[in-house]
């Protein structure tokens, strides 16, 4: 089979490594007769792949002592719920940074729970950049501030994180996890969908750390409840445990490429390669983020007209570069440049559209 490189914007690529493995142990893992996901979430088994995913988390993501580690199903878009549900509490508002889809989703779920103090809007601006931080007033008595840090759909990214005070920091981090270093000290919580950094869909990782947890509300149905998935070591119930499992691959294969440095120098290239070539087009490419404000991990551009667009997402397909249709909200292309994404995968699509510019221009 000959693979193609699959630009999508999740689920999405993973490292073959990982894949291999897992086909290659699926069906009987270790010459136990049965596959991981047969085998009950309490053996020892299941048990050890499991607190090893956790400690390589903390190993390559430098996570503190002081922050728990979760694996919770649902995905991402469960905690735009359950964070409300837990913080939220009668009285209080939260603050919001609305920087595009994916933020603004999680506050139309927190308003559902609670009152929301929207802080920053770049609706006028076309969610095109991110805020400088003169332009953000955070409320001394808010429960928490909610921000996305990279908006899959209109290729913006936070390059830094603002520093909140006493007031905590919440970040949705779904497509750029385990792609840079990270401010612990101004972070109180973290999640994740694992379906474009990690894994296949399913799950949320959530770093959450332990003061801030415990103002966490206990009065709620128990799924939604944090401290039981702290005390059960996210077996409370039963874990996605395929999910887990790749994960735990995923970031064996991190290890063994050079860990968080590789990662980085990969993804700059990467990114630097579409960047390039769409700036050093003459406006044949526009991409319409503010410079400061692109995205690493998703690179969006329009060509001259949607003729164009369509003939190009039709020649890419031909050539093996899977997934580039941009979000159907705003349309044009997209590239998704994940973790897994080979800079050969990048390198090859730069390639294209050079070609596919001088035969079109």
């Amino acid at each position: 089979m000959s693979r193609i490189y699959n630009f999508a914007a999740g689920p999405s690529t993973l490292p073959l490594p990982a894949l291999e493995e897992a086909s290659a142990k699926l069906v009987d893992f270790g010459g136990t007769g049965m596959s991981l996901i047969e085998m009950s979430h309490r053996g020892k088994i299941y048990d050890a792949i499991h607190n090893e995913t956790v400690a390589l988390l903390r190993e390559l993501f430098l996570i503190p002592e002081d922050f728990h580690v979760l694996f919770l199903q649902g995905g991402a878009t469960m905690q735009f719920g359950m964070v409300p549900m837990a913080f939220l509490k009668e009285g209080a508002a939260a603050d919001f940074v609305l920087t595009g889809s994916w933020a603004l989703r999680a506050v139309e779920d927190a308003r559902l729970i609670g009152e929301t103090n929207i802080i920053w809007d770049g609706k006028d601006d076309n969610y095109t950049r991110i805020p400088s931080m003169d332009e953000l007033t955070f409320n001394r008595d808010a429960a928490y501030v909610h921000l996305c840090s990279n908006e899959t759909i209109g290729g913006i990214q936070w390059q830094d994180f603002p520093d909140t005070g006493d007031v905590p920091l919440i970040v949705d981090m779904s497509s750029d996890i385990i792609s840079r270093p990270l401010p612990w000290d101004r972070l109180d919580m973290v999640f994740a969908g694992t379906q474009k950094n990690l894994a296949p869909a399913g799950m949320a990782l959530v770093l959450i750390r332990k003061d801030f947890a415990r103002k966490a509300r206990t009065d709620l149905p128990a799924y939604f409840r944090y401290d039981l998935h702290i005390d059960k070591n996210s077996l409370y119930n039963t874990p996605p445990t395929f999910v887990v499992w790749m994960t735990n691959l995923t970031l064996k294969w991190i290890k063994s490429i050079g860990g968080m440095a590789e990662i980085e120098r990969r993804r700059k290239r990467k990114a630097g390669l579409l960047y390039d070539m769409i700036d050093g087009s003459g406006g044949y490419y526009r991409n319409p983020v503010e410079k400061a404000s692109r995205s690493q991990m998703n690179v969006v551009w329009r060509l001259p007209d949607e003729e164009l667009e369509k003939k190009f997402l039709a020649e890419c397909d031909r050539e093996g570069l899977n997934g580039l249709k941009g979000h159907r909200d705003v349309g044009g292309i997209r590239a998704s440049l994940y973790n897994a994404m080979p800079v050969e995968g990048a390198e090859a699509l730069a390639d294209f559209m050079k070609r596919f510019m001088e035969g079109n221009g």
